[in-house]
């Protein structure tokens, strides 16, 4: 069935970039994935010239590449934007942790996050576990009431989940970070988010030396 996108002319070219970004971090897109632009267009009800909109703004991000008499395709990361991801990654999470108020609406963000994450991994379906965890640590971003981070992050995730992708082992790569994710909630909701933040540095520094040292195995 396909999905219809609202047809405002004003937020239609933002909305359908929106999507396409939603499906890279989900994981409905994958690195190095050719995209059809008559499969996509028709999917999601629209032109083919409001797709390549969102096509040049996608690619702008790095999160689409595109190649002359081919195409667009998802972008496969390297070892350097791994790096820079989780640089960026423990700024940003680690200081909206520090700040935050236990009480932030985000906080249930947070917790529901982690059951999510719980229930998935008894099927186990690991996949959606990695949505769940991606969803804690952007419900982590919200704590800091900015928009603009928001919207940063949103992008970030996006080209962490193409990461995620590349490694193609979602258990691996989810599994050792629900309890985490529980013991750092159980932080900020006992008034402790300075103790919150640190464990999220920790965790941060282990994931991303986790992934590099899974990266350097793929190509070996």
């Amino acid at each position: 069935m396909n999905k219809q996108l609202p047809d405002n002319p004003r937020t239609l070219g933002e909305t359908v970039t929106a999507e396409i970004r939603r499906k890279l971090v989900d994981g409905e897109l994958v690195p190095g994935q050719r995209l059809s632009e008559a499969a996509l267009s028709e999917s999601l009800a629209i032109s083919r010239n409001t797709l390549r909109e969102a096509f040049r703004v996608l690619t702008q991000e790095g999160l689409l590449k595109h190649e002359p008499n081919r195409g667009v395709f998802v972008s496969v990361p390297d070892m350097a934007s791994i790096i820079e991801i989780y640089r960026a990654r423990r700024f940003v999470e680690c200081q909206a942790l520090a700040q935050a108020y236990p009480k932030h609406p985000a906080v249930k963000r947070m917790r529901e996050a982690v059951a999510a994450a719980k229930r998935s991994a008894e099927v186990p379906e690991w996949g959606a576990v990695g949505t769940a965890n991606m969803a804690f640590h952007a419900a982590i971003v919200e704590l800091a009431d900015s928009q603009r981070l928001n919207t940063f992050y949103g992008h970030l995730s996006a080209e962490l989940r193409l990461v995620f992708g590349l490694l193609n082992d979602a258990e691996f790569l989810h599994a050792p970070y629900i309890d985490m994710n529980a013991a750092i909630l159980q932080h900020l909701e006992a008034g402790r988010p300075d103790e919150a933040a640190k464990a999220l540095d920790t965790y941060l520094v282990q994931s991303e030396r986790t992934i590099l040292a899974a990266y350097a195995r793929r190509g070996a």
